[in-house]
């Protein structure tokens, strides 16, 4: 005869209060784990370490203990803990052979960290992506480029490329030429130019702005231009000293820089002289044969 009783009291009860308990845990153990984490990150900016380092530390403090969470849960409810340890493991394996991209991104980023190759706030170019670093995550390094997109670059792809920080130094060199023409007085144009460009606001007067003579060209002359400046002011020293050349040339009356070609004879050869025109007022040529009279 069925025992309804003997059903709730001996399978129905217990479990339910598992199921409760379980519950009861999770919610516990989700504000415990908020809370450690919290302090944790809390203590790391008390002592002024890199923020790309707090947020890492905490993100993975926070899986590592919700993973410690999710096996008490299960031992609480009866779950062998130690066969489902052995069954973790078997399916790590098997997830660490489906998701060897995202393992080797974790492993990059630990990379990151550790050797620091750069910061958050740093402008770097890798991944074939240049932009401003927002932060190094778990599998992933964000950035946000200078026509202001969020993009991110896996950090195996970071790490395995090339990276080129532009903060790393006090300053860089902005590259600029300027093409005068053959009739321009070569030094004077350097004394202008040198002058003009040190007034832009954020060349650095030390080192001092480069203006030589780069090359020759059938237009004559190309001198290069280089004031340097900080990364934060590249583009405005940029642009400002484009302009500073177009001024410095409607000032000085330069002319427009054009190739010029000169023929020359093979040696031995005298240059054929054009036949003149005929003078005003002068007799007509003789008609043709069989013209009329």
């Amino acid at each position: 005869m069925f025992d309804l009783d003997k059903l709730v009291n001996d399978y129905l009860v217990p479990f339910g209060l598992k199921i409760l308990m379980a519950v009861v845990i999770w919610i516990v153990g989700g504000i415990v784990i908020n809370v450690v984490a919290r302090l944790v990150r809390g203590a790391m900016t008390r002592r002024a370490i890199d923020p790309t380092l707090v947020r890492y530390t905490e993100s993975t403090l926070r899986i590592a203990l919700r993973i410690a969470l999710i096996i008490s849960i299960l031992s609480v409810c009866g779950i062998e803990t130690t066969s489902f340890a052995a069954l973790l493991a078997a399916a790590g394996v098997a997830i660490g052979a489906a998701w060897s991209g995202l393992l080797s991104n974790f492993a990059s980023g630990i990379f990151l960290i550790v050797l620091r190759p750069f910061k958050t706030g740093d402008m770097i170019s890798a991944g074939g992506v240049t932009g401003v670093v927002d932060e190094i995550g778990l599998f992933v390094t964000t950035m946000t480029t200078a026509d202001n997109l969020r993009v991110y670059v896996g950090n195996t792809k970071v790490f395995s490329d090339n990276i080129t920080v532009f903060d790393a130094n006090a300053f860089r060199r902005v590259d600029l030429t300027a093409q005068l023409a053959h009739t321009v007085d070569v030094q004077d144009a350097v004394a202008r130019l040198k002058t003009r460009v040190a007034q832009i606001p954020n060349v650095m007067p030390t080192p001092a702005v480069d203006v030589a003579i780069l090359e020759f060209n059938p237009s004559g002359p190309v001198l290069a231009v280089r004031p340097y400046c900080h990364n934060r002011d590249y583009w405005q020293v940029y642009f400002d000293t484009n302009r500073a050349i177009a001024e410095v040339g409607g000032t000085a009356h330069w002319p427009v820089p054009a190739p010029r070609q000169i023929f020359m004879p093979p040696p031995g050869e005298m240059p054929k002289a054009m036949p003149a025109a005929p003078a005003t007022g002068t007799a007509s040529a003789p008609p043709l044969p069989n013209s009329p009279a």
